[in-house]
């Protein structure tokens, strides 16, 4: 069984939305709900939470006692260190084979997705060395000139029919302790693009998200929404098999 580590990097001050990770969500802390998918992967061996936070420091010790804490060192406080430093110096701290890195702001992300996401990379690696998660979008994309992207203006095809891009959603990342040491990068040389539906893949960023999120997660517990939020057939691109870039 490989050595996997989970790692979840959260500053205390947002730019954007107000102490949003551990702001109440549905009525808990919104990191509990990462923490919760998670610890119910039996893949991950350990979670690293990483903050410079007292707030969730002091939570985490009570609610997550088997959650290993890691202060964030004061050069990498600020909001504009990229995430590769910070998740540089978690490896440093913590030894594994494999990393899956994920956020507070996901917190419709579910575990059976996170499952399927490990047991996807396992059986590509080493031919693939990385994994992140997509969001497919088909819709006419321009440039800030005004080029088309995606489609051609002579042509109008049905959007359903257009070519798809995949953004990057930062529910989950998954490399290897080389990969991320040689390049400095969690996505490797050759990743594997890992889709999922639009609505588990909601992520918080703006006050807007957070209303829109917690909507959601309140009527996928009423039984009133299931599309994305129930066994969507999560896989590596194209749908029905793998796609490295």
């Amino acid at each position: 069984m490989p050595d996997i580590v989970a790692l979840i990097p959260m500053r205390h001050k947002s730019e954007r939305i107000s102490g949003k990770n551990y702001r109440l969500f549905a009525g808990k802390p919104l990191y509990h709900y990462i923490i919760d998918s998670l610890s119910a992967c039996s893949f991950i061996r350990e979670i690293v939470v990483d903050t410079d936070s007292h707030i969730i420091r002091e939570d985490a010790q009570k609610n997550f006692p088997d959650v290993r804490l890691i202060e964030r060192p004061s050069h990498l406080k600020a909001g504009t260190v990229p995430m590769n430093n910070v998740l540089l110096h978690d490896i440093s701290c913590v030894k594994a084979d494999f990393y899956i890195q994920s956020h507070s702001t996901n917190p419709l992300l579910r575990p059976e997705t996170i499952t399927r996401a490990v047991r996807l990379f396992l059986e590509k690696y080493p031919g693939n060395d990385s994994l992140f998660s997509v969001t497919r979008l088909q819709s006419r994309f321009w440039t800030g000139s005004g080029e088309p992207i995606n489609h051609n203006p002579e042509k109008l095809l049905r959007t359903q029919d257009l070519p798809a891009l995949y953004e990057e959603n930062s529910c989950l990342y998954i490399f290897s302790h080389k990969t991320m040491e040689n390049r400095r990068n969690r996505i490797g040389e050759s990743p594997i693009l890992f889709e999922i539906d639009r609505l588990e893949a909601c992520d918080i960023d703006e006050e807007i998200d957070f209303h829109i999120a917690e909507f959601l997660y309140n009527k996928s517990k009423e039984g009133k929404l299931s599309h994305g939020l129930e066994d969507s057939g999560n896989s590596a691109l194209p749908a029905a098999g793998d796609r490295s870039v």
